[in-house]
């Protein structure tokens, strides 16, 4: 089976192009996006990539996307450049959340976090649920649990309040390429149109409780 993956939640992108069987996916290339011009940049690379592995669109068997958190404009762009092609093609698509992938990178449990800006906390539960937390709701909600982060700001508030700590990578489109694949053997997946975006903000929250 060809997967193709995009991860386009943060500052910069990816695609991956991923050959998978069973158990195995193999990677077979890798292209970068630049910040602040994915809605260039994705169709056209998207294309690049599976010229090189003299592939077209029509090989594309399934689709793997990061689902967020992140980027508002980020996410948007990259989702809809899948919706659009499983569409058309009509392929099974897995969603991705960047908490989970990062909470999946090793096998001991462990809260996954991402520096969500303004003092603020994107923040992955052992039991699976995923919150937007001020750094003080996210300390006392992890306290006793390893925190599993890629970013150096929660890693070092995390050690300063006697947590303990383990800093990662933070995934790319290959990452999300090889969860997608697990998704998809398990049937975890989503048609395009109930394909969306999990901003994980505040304000969504509020609503949720008083809607």
């Amino acid at each position: 089976m060809l997967l193709l993956a995009i991860d386009t939640s943060g500052k910069d992108g990816s695609i991956a192009l991923a050959r998978c069987h069973a158990n195995d996916c193999r990677i077979l290339g890798l292209a970068s996006l630049d910040g602040g011009a994915f809605s260039a940049q994705l169709v056209p690379r998207i294309a690049a990539l599976l010229k090189t592995h003299d592939c077209t669109k029509l090989n594309i068997d399934a689709f793997a996307a990061t689902s967020g958190p992140g980027s508002f404009t980020g996410l948007r762009v990259g989702l809809a450049a899948i919706k659009a092609l499983a569409e058309v093609l009509n392929k099974p698509i897995a969603a991705v959340s960047l908490l989970e992938a990062i909470a999946a990178t090793a096998h001991d449990p462990a809260v996954a976090a991402m520096d969500a800006g303004r003092k603020e906390i994107y923040a992955r539960q052992q039991d699976g649920s995923e919150s937007l937390l001020t750094q003080e709701e996210f300390l006392a909600s992890a306290r006793g649990q390893l925190i599993r982060t890629p970013d150096k700001s929660i890693a070092d508030l995390a050690r300063d309040a006697g947590l303990g700590v383990e800093e990662v990578p933070r995934p790319r489109s290959d990452t999300i390429a090889r969860f997608g694949w697990r998704k998809i053997q398990s049937g975890q997946t989503v048609s395009p149109e109930a394909l969306d975006a999990n901003y994980l903000r505040r304000s969504d929250q509020i609503f949720a409780k008083i809607s």
